[in-house]
């Protein structure tokens, strides 16, 4: 029994080895074959890159020689430069192509990336005793000369709801436009510069030490590497989770927002965590607390978001919400087009036979305007008997 044992284990053991040894042979051939191959690559990238160069030597002299000899001379032939035949991309022959005179054309994404984008800031004045678009036209070109105050207009228009639009390039002629309307036109017209909202972040679970009123000067000094200057933050309210930490609501500019986004900053004894402040993000679909494209739910789980809300103040009229957002039968939706409908119909039409367009601007009888607002009901969602 012994004997029969130690030949089994040896036959085992001779068998292995054999296996060991084919696939030690296997490997080793297809390291070979790799290697190889990746030799045969660096040459091919090395030829391909020659001929390129090749190519661009040739595509950069001029196509078209000039040629001033008189009529009847014999044109001389120069010889052309080589040219080498690469495999490159397609799009590549439209950046290359070289137009007579020797200048390279450019795609038009490579001509106007260079470009920046110029700035509009626009101002809108409108009037505060219902007067028409034209008065408070006539009113600030007898006032105002934008030659004598060193302001370039891009644009002067009336918008549909009696208020002046004017564009302006620059910011400081758009601040001085504005006070120069407020100081020479008197109370009448009123002046609004548009500003952009600077955006606001989160610094999550702050010391609670800090305060709105200290911690631009702690966030200054304790992160030095991040090159920040006063009025760089201006804090905005502090308040405390349902978990007992500390938050703060932050209002920066975009510089400086790109600097403290997805870092962690160091106050007292503490790092917090900054992020953009924005709402719960809201799946259209199930109305969940995740994103459309990760959504599971089958269309018979989906909820609209809008509707429900409605339903949770209004109880007594309840209306359908089984169904997406994105569903163009939304009582939600279709109410508000049917308000915007109602809307535009208030400013173009009145109850009577005129023409005349309803707003405080062109309607001198506020009763007139009144009748034409009541014709008109602020519509609201219907409410269902069943849904569906």
């Amino acid at each position: 029994m012994k004997k029969e044992l130690k030949n089994t284990i040896a036959e085992t053991v001779s068998t292995l080895r054999k296996l060991l040894v084919k696939l030690k042979d296997i490997s080793d051939s297809k390291t070979k074959a790799i290697s190889d191959l990746e030799t045969a690559v660096t040459k091919i990238r090395a030829q391909y890159e020659d001929g390129r160069e090749m190519c661009n030597k040739g595509h950069a002299a001029p196509s078209v020689i000039p040629n001033h000899e008189p009529l009847g001379s014999r044109a001389q032939v120069q010889a052309a430069p080589p040219f080498v035949i690469t495999q490159e991309p397609a799009y590549s022959n439209a950046q290359r192509a070289a137009p007579p005179g020797g200048r390279r054309e450019k795609l038009y994404s490579a001509a106007i990336g260079n470009k920046l984008q110029q700035q509009h800031f626009k101002l809108t004045v409108k009037s505060k005793d219902n007067l028409s678009s034209e008065t408070i036209k006539g009113l600030l070109k007898s006032k105002i000369n934008p030659t004598e105050i060193k302001v370039g207009i891009n644009s002067f228009k009336t918008l549909t709801d009696g208020r002046m639009l004017t564009t302006i390039s620059r910011k400081e002629e758009a601040e001085a436009l504005e006070m120069y309307i407020k100081t020479k036109c008197g109370e009448e017209p009123e002046a609004i510069l548009h500003r952009r909202r600077n955006p606001r972040l989160f610094i999550r679970n702050i010391p609670e030490d800090i305060t709105t009123s200290n911690i631009e000067g702690t966030l200054i000094k304790q992160n030095s590497y991040l090159n920040l200057k006063a009025g760089d933050i201006n804090a905005r309210y502090c308040y405390e989770t349902k978990k007992h930490s500390r938050n703060l609501v932050a209002e920066v500019n975009a510089q400086t927002r790109k600097l403290l986004l997805q870092k962690k900053v160091k106050l007292g004894w503490m790092i917090c965590k900054v992020e953009d402040c924005r709402g719960e993000e809201t799946c259209p679909l199930c109305a969940g607390s995740h994103k459309m494209k990760e959504c599971t739910a089958e269309s018979y789980e989906y909820k609209c978001i809008n509707c429900a809300t409605y339903n949770l103040h209004n109880k007594n009229a309840r209306i359908c919400e089984n169904h997406s957002t994105l569903d163009r039968n939304c009582p939600s939706l279709q109410a508000l087009l049917e308000r915007y409908r109602q809307k535009r119909l208030l400013k173009w039409r009145l109850p009577v036979n005129s023409t005349q367009r309803a707003t405080h601007g062109n309607i001198r009888n506020k009763a007139t305007y009144d009748a034409c607002k009541s014709t008109y009901s602020t519509p609201k969602p219907q409410p269902l008997t069943s849904c569906k």
